[in-house]
């Protein structure tokens, strides 16, 4: 419907100049006032006509460009979230928050003036051209060598200013990036007294963004200027010549002043389509980054399970006879880009009901290796087995739906905390929630707000301290109901003695659920049902507590490096008492409770 009406306008633009020459000749010149109003009243009703044309054509393309831009980023969002860990982390956060909004915009703009401008601007040139062509070939000699002068300067710019507007984006990029750490770590940059070196950070990629986007600004600039200087010595030649027929006869003064119209027209489209050609190169840069993300295959994609795994309606299923829950053989993994392994060899097994403890310096492979379990990347090497099947088999939305997370670094999003507690299970109820806090030990604290569980976190959860944001996560994992619990170090933030108690609440409460918990503290895992221990990638021990101090010396480096006292694993009361007595000076609580417990059944 745009460019219809927008067509429309410009066929009665055109005919406006016509109508000018015949009220000046056969009105003014003859000195008939009938004619002249006869004439001004049809050049008054066309453009009436075709300025409700222009307003039909804008409202359909709001609507066209903004629908297109809310489609396009819906788009964009879904396909982000289809994405796997290794993209997201190739293309970066901020260069994706860029393409959804200020690409996606750019084309919304392009759109809108596609459907305003593409059809009526090349009609008024042609039209242009050929409306003086019919009212004087000779002169129309003139048009034809300034047009093809005009499109060899719009060649010329384009071919320069195409490259550099995608370097404008990528300095955006940067840009953001530079902003967003700011932000997020703004406690950290306070802290350090680090205020001016992220000034001039900031300042530093600002002016090159500046810098990019001015050097492209001058070259696109040069369009308007060209056009106007080769147009305007288009119209002096045709006065010039004009004004000789004219004076000769061949020409009426009302057909030079339709002519020199018909120019103007022509002057005016092509300083719109100047302004096109930089809106359409910006897109262009646009479009290449946003289609890039689009044609971004996800290297994690549902795989195909054989008949025997499949239901009757051909969905995937899990096989729910195998002896362990999950099961590593012979796992390997390297992210992207690298050749080392950051996994290597890793092989164990853990069954339903049972607790698995992952210990290990910064930087072993802890984090990496719960990863594959939710199948955030895909094993390099072996397999990766739940109840049975392999993960890279079964849905991952099914796969997913077992499994609770509670990641290293809490996140919580805004809205209430109910809100929040509810993302794994919508259907949660009122009990479930208090139960679920109560075992997270998060209860307490969301019972001392006025508003309970109704009560609003901001973005982030930053009106909550880290040991609540923690404890938060964990009764969000748990009102889901999962069939496994990973606990990526998500105690770090709580003291010992509501540690202890997390700890306990787990194993007397969940006792049908299989937990892993990944953690460097060795009292929050020494009573695991299985204990790995990990060093540079692979398993430098795996077994209980007590084997482990006996066969595993990073283990017991562990142990005795946190205040433990490994004597009473060996050495009876005694040990115990030595244990408990060490803990407590050193402050250990939830690791002393145990101890303390221990030595007074001695």
């Amino acid at each position: 419907m745009g460019p219809a009406f927008k067509l429309l306008e410009a066929i009665l633009e055109l005919l406006i100049p016509l109508m000018m020459a015949k009220l000046i000749d056969n009105g003014v010149k003859a000195n008939n006032t009938s004619v002249i109003y006869l004439m001004g009243g049809l050049m008054l009703l066309t453009a009436s006509i075709g300025y409700g044309s222009a307003f039909i054509c804008q409202y359909y393309a709001s609507i066209a460009s903004q629908g297109f831009g809310t489609s396009m980023r819906n788009l964009l969002f879904k396909k982000i979230q289809n994405l796997s860990y290794n993209e997201i982390d190739q293309i970066g956060t901020p260069s994706l928050i860029n393409r959804v909004t200020s690409d996606v915009n750019q084309l919304q703009f392009a759109v809108a003036m596609l459907i305003r401008l593409v059809i009526r601007v090349p009609f008024l040139c042609i039209g242009g051209i050929v409306m003086a062509m019919i009212i004087n070939v000779k002169l129309s000699l003139v048009l034809l060598v300034t047009m093809p002068l005009f499109a060899y300067f719009i060649y010329l710019i384009m071919s320069k200013s195409i490259p550099l507007f995608k370097t404008v984006q990528r300095k955006l990029d940067t840009l953001s990036t530079v902003i967003r750490e700011n932000l997020s770590g703004a406690r950290v940059v306070r802290a350090f007294a680090r205020l001016d070196k992220e000034r001039e950070r900031f300042t530093n990629s600002n002016r090159e963004y500046a810098d990019t986007a001015i050097g492209v600004g001058r070259i696109a600039a040069l369009l308007n200027p060209i056009t106007t200087v080769i147009i305007n010595f288009g119209i002096a030649a045709i006065l010039w010549f004009g004004g000789i027929q004219v004076y000769e006869g061949s020409m009426t003064q009302g057909e030079i002043i339709a002519y020199i119209n018909y120019v103007n027209l022509l002057l005016s489209a092509l300083i719109v389509l100047a302004n096109l050609v930089v809106t359409f190169t910006k897109a262009a840069a646009s479009a290449a980054r946003v289609n890039e993300l689009l044609e971004t295959e996800a290297s994690i994609v549902d795989g195909v399970l054989n008949s025997a795994n499949k239901s009757e309606n051909g969905s995937y299923s899990l096989k729910q006879e195998a002896e362990s829950v999950i099961e590593f053989e012979n796992v390997n993994f390297a992210y992207d880009g690298t050749a080392e392994n950051v996994l290597q060899n890793i092989n164990f097994k853990i069954g339903k009901g049972q607790v698995l403890g992952i210990i290990g310096s910064t930087g072993a492979g802890k984090s990496t290796l719960i990863n594959l379990i939710a199948r955030f990347y895909d094993t390099t090497g072996g397999t990766v087995y739940y109840d049975g099947t392999d993960v890279r088999t079964v849905k991952q939305s099914e796969l997913r739906s077992k499994i609770g997370m509670v990641p290293q670094k809490s996140v919580l999003f805004s809205g209430t905390i109910e809100e929040n507690l509810k993302w794994g299970n919508t259907d949660a109820t009122y009990e479930d929630m208090v139960y679920a806090s109560k075992i997270a030990q998060a209860y307490e604290f969301i019972e001392n707000k006025p508003e309970g569980f109704k009560t609003e976190l901001v973005q982030g959860g930053a009106n909550l301290s880290g040991g609540q944001k923690q404890r938060l996560a964990i009764a969000r994992a748990l009102v889901k109901k999962p069939e496994v619990l990973i606990m990526d170090d998500s105690s770090s933030a709580l003291d010992y003695a509501t540690d202890a108690r997390l700890r306990r609440e787990l194993k007397e409460k969940l006792t049908d659920m299989t937990v892993i918990i990944v953690t460097q503290r060795v009292a929050a895992i020494r009573n695991a049902d299985l204990i790995i221990v990990m060093e540079e990638g692979e398993i430098a021990g795996m077994g209980s507590n007590a084997e482990l101090l006996e066969d595993c010396s990073v283990y017991r480096e562990l142990y005795s490096s946190q205040g433990l006292n490994n004597s009473h694993e060996l050495l009876g009361s005694q040990g115990v008492k030595d244990s408990y007595e060490s803990e407590v000076s050193t402050g250990l609580t939830g690791a002393s409770e145990e101890s303390g417990v221990a030595y007074h059944e001695k």
